[in-house]
């Protein structure tokens, strides 16, 4: 069906006036929009576990959409993507990217590249130019192979392949540094600043070859005064903003400061307005829009609360839903059929070898020259070798501008496509940033000689939400106010994602690839959560140390046993993924599956002592934030035997310290008075079966042995606390039903278990039980299971000892 582009409508009358929605532009955005989003939304599902950022899928999902695969379809491309309605899609797709080089401009810190050195410098200067003086080769190859290549003139072609080949993807790069923890080492940090350097000498080019470029086939025919004109316009544009705008935005964000406690609305609209304006300067000079939204984000001051907000406001929209169509759109353009014949895909090969080489041995000879190690160097030049926005945008203009035709322009996306694809598994084969030397460490609250040894702990928190249940934990451990001392290690688990904002807070939250520690300053708390362990601090005689461990939760455990060992940590705390809050727990809360999956991961590889907190309304009515509470606080410890109810005994014990605390220990015992009874546990043949039965620990031990351990235990408890506790021992025939009773009869408000990896004989007969929560044990999974009208909050403990990491197996009961 032919149209007259200028008889386009906006919006249709409906189909039962008989009016086709795909025939109107609007309404054909919005099935364009929406088919783009969730096909690379799921295309990002699937390349998830390979850790490939999100820009190869959106890519990809442009590709599958256009004449390459089902645009081969000629009814379905001229049904959903006529030629009419690109100009439409792409015009949305460009403010999404004059927005995006906003953001990028914001993120990008000019002092901490000045900061860089000289090895920064050399190490990009390098990256730029040997594989610029290759595009010069590959130049010449394809001007003799593609058909219609030699029409073009040669100075245009020569810059416009030259930066194609040479340039690194600043904002793909540091996505990719963040998914492996590398933001923020040595490499990290050194390919940042590198690819900074790179990335504004990508600009200078991308502006002198636009300049250059005037309409391709016709360039050579322009006056060589004109691309002056544009060059001195442009530097002209860049002194003004830096000299003028650059102090006027200071003042701004120094009006929208924490100190002024504000940020006026006026001065976000007349921010996102300038991005637009200073677009449309750029464009009347004859450089890109995008040139002026970049220079614009560069002058605004990094860090404070207006580039915040700023990020705030638009990162989710831009990055979220109109970048994705600028990839896309790439995509659509991307006809993979014109590379036909096998000079056509040597060409590709070519093209691939020569980019690769030339960025990667250029970047590796200066990095060793800068005596740095060969693998570190390598892995510098494989990151560098990172393609991404800043290529396509400089194909994108150059197919504009006619410089590059259909074929050319599939070879050079394809090439970006595999350079960046390979970054990842490439960069977690080389190279693994050294980890340190183990420390000598408490690993289980039995190794701590005294009350009043130190003990350290480090409490995780997903939110606000798990807060006030960690401080009625931390306080009651903390026992006696005259001789236990605590140091409370907090870390904010976030998860990292694509925004702007979440490669922002990496480089704040962590050094040398992992979370560190501030102290915390009055009136310096960065956050809500900080803020409320800073009150309690000062209450009660614990030393807290807040971090936040931003990453992606299938790695979240690798920070988190990291800090563990370097702070010589001897329990960690986790929340559980599920809470319950409300008169009587009536309102069931989750913060996902991904996270139980995180709890999984941490008690299999911890290096010490690990428990879980299952919330059900600890923190509400006896609870208190400090010493001075008159609060009675019920405890109870439900004692089966074994290395984890042990430690659970000793957590029970240092609780009995406290004042306010009234612990109940309830011991089960065998109905007839025996110690153990014949039985064997076999491996489970379920495919499935660590979701549907219990893991218990392989390792051979003295059964005999244990059960003398844990009456010596028991005993010495006994003696210890005689007439401080209560001490029942519960004669069950139904073991589920007794445990159920103790959680159900709102006697207690917080009940400790062990997980039972070693099981007793009693605990081993739940072998075969329906199972919930398969990390949190027999004895756990029936407290926390919903709807059986337990009202306590119950923490599951698993002790650290040698056979901790001993292969654990499902089981089931024979």
């Amino acid at each position: 069906m032919v149209f007259n582009i200028s008889s386009i409508e906006t919006s249709s009358n409906g189909v039962w006036q008989g009016d086709n929605p795909l025939d109107y532009a609007f309404p054909l955005l919005i099935v364009q929009t929406t088919l783009i989003l969730m096909l690379s939304r799921f295309l990002a599902f699937l390349l998830k576990s390979l850790r490939e950022p999100k820009v190869i899928a959106e890519i990809l999902g442009g590709v599958l959409l256009g004449p390459s695969i089902l645009g081969r379809n000629k009814q379905y491309l001229h049904r959903l993507f006529p030629s009419w309605s690109t100009p439409i899609l792409e015009s949305m797709a460009s403010i999404g990217l004059l927005f995006f080089l906003f953001l990028v401009g914001l993120e990008l810190d000019l002092s901490s590249i000045r900061r860089s050195g000289r090895r920064a410098f050399g190490i990009a200067a390098a990256g730029i130019s040997l594989p610029f003086f290759c595009g010069i080769g590959v130049s010449f190859a394809l001007r003799q192979t593609v058909d219609g290549a030699d029409k073009i003139g040669y100075g245009q072609f020569l810059l416009f392949i030259g930066v194609a080949l040479s340039i690194t993807a600043f904002p793909v790069l540091a996505r990719i540094l963040a998914e492996l923890k590398l933001l923020t080492t040595e490499v990290g940090q050194l390919t940042m600043a590198a690819a900074a350097f790179n990335d504004i000498a990508a600009w200078i080019l991308l502006a002198l070859a636009v300049a250059l470029a005037g309409d391709g086939d016709s360039g050579g025919h322009k006056s060589p005064l004109i691309s002056i004109w544009v060059l001195l316009s442009g530097a002209t544009f860049v002194a003004f903003m830096l000299v003028f705008i650059g102090p006027a935005m200071k003042w701004v964000a120094c009006r929208c400061s924490l100190q002024n406690d504000m940020v006026d609305e006026a001065y976000i609209c007349l921010t996102l307005a300038g991005v637009l304006v200073f677009g449309l300067i750029t464009d009347l000079i004859g450089i890109h829009s995008i040139f002026g939204a970049f220079v614009f984000g560069l002058t605004i001051p990094k860090g404070g609360e207006f580039a915040d907000r700023l990020i705030e406001r638009i990162e989710d929209f831009v990055t979220g839903l109109l970048l994705p169509l600028y990839f896309a759109s790439s995509g659509l353009k991307t006809d993979v059929t014109k590379i036909q014949g096998a000079k056509a895909w040597g060409l590709l090969a070519m093209v691939i070898s020569t980019a690769s080489v030339g960025k990667i041995v250029g970047t590796l000879a200066v990095a060793m020259m800068f005596r740095m190690p060969l693998r570190e160097s390598l892995t510098l030049g494989v990151l560098m070798n990172t393609k991404g926005l800043v290529e396509l945008i400089v194909l994108n203009i150059g197919k504009e501008k006619k410089v590059l035709n259909d074929e050319m322009f599939a070879i050079l996306v394809l090439m970006a496509l595999f350079t960046t694809f390979i970054t990842t598994p490439t960069v977690m084969v080389i190279y693994k940033p050294a980890r340190g030397i183990p420390i000598r460490m408490h690993r289980k609250l039995r190794d701590l000689t005294s009350i009043q040894d130190e003990l350290r702990v480090l409490a995780c928190v997903h939110g606000l939400g798990n807060v006030p249940s960690l401080i009625s934990l931390i306080e009651l451990i903390r026992g006696s106010t005259k001789k236990s001392l605590i140091k409370l290690f907090v870390m904010h688990l976030v998860e990292l994602t694509e925004r702007s904002s979440s490669i922002i807070m990496v480089l704040r939250a962590r050094r040398n690839g992992f979370p560190f520690f501030n102290g915390m300053r009055r009136g310096k708390c960065y956050d809500r959560v900080v803020g409320a362990f800073q009150a309690y601090s000062q209450l009660g005689r614990v030393r807290v140390r807040p971090t936040k461990a931003i990453s992606a939760l299938s790695t979240m455990h690798e920070d988190i046993g990291h800090v563990a060992e370097d702070k010589r940590v001897t329990m960690i705390i986790l929340p559980f993924h599920k809470r319950w809050r409300g008169e009587h727990n009536e309102i069931e809360e989750s913060v996902g599956h991904s996270w139980r999956g995180v709890n999984q991961r941490i008690i299999n590889n911890a290096p010490c002592s690990v428990a879980i907190l299952v919330d059900r309304g600890f923190s509400s009515g006896s609870q208190t934030l400090g010493p001075t509470t008159i609060s009675q606080q019920r405890v109870c410890v439900i004692f089966f035997g074994g290395p984890d109810d042990r430690e659970a005994l000793e957590l029970g014990g240092r609780m009995a310290e406290h004042p306010t605390v009234k612990l109940t220990v309830i011991r089960f015992v065998e109905k007839d008075g025996k110690t153990s009874i014949d039985m064997m546990l076999q491996l489970s043949s379920t495919s499935k079966c660590g979701e549907h039965n219990y893991s218990f620990s392989t390792a051979e031990i003295n059964h005999e042995r244990e059960m003398e351990l844990d009456e010596l235990v028991v005993a010495e408890f006994q003696s210890k606390w005689d007439g401080t506790i209560e001490y029942f021992e519960n004669v069950a025939s139904n073991i589920v039903e007794g445990i159920l009773t103790i959680g159900q009869s709102g006697d207690y408000d917080l009940i400790i278990v062990g997980k039972g990896r070693f099981p007793s004989t009693m605990v081993a007969r739940l072998a075969e039980r329906q199972v919930e929560h398969e990390e949190l044990g027999p004895t756990g999974d029936i407290l926390a299971s919903s709807g059986d009208g337990v009202v306590s909050s119950i923490l599951i403990i698993q002790q650290h000892d040698d056979l901790t990491h001993v292969e654990e197996a499902p089981v089931s009961k024979v």
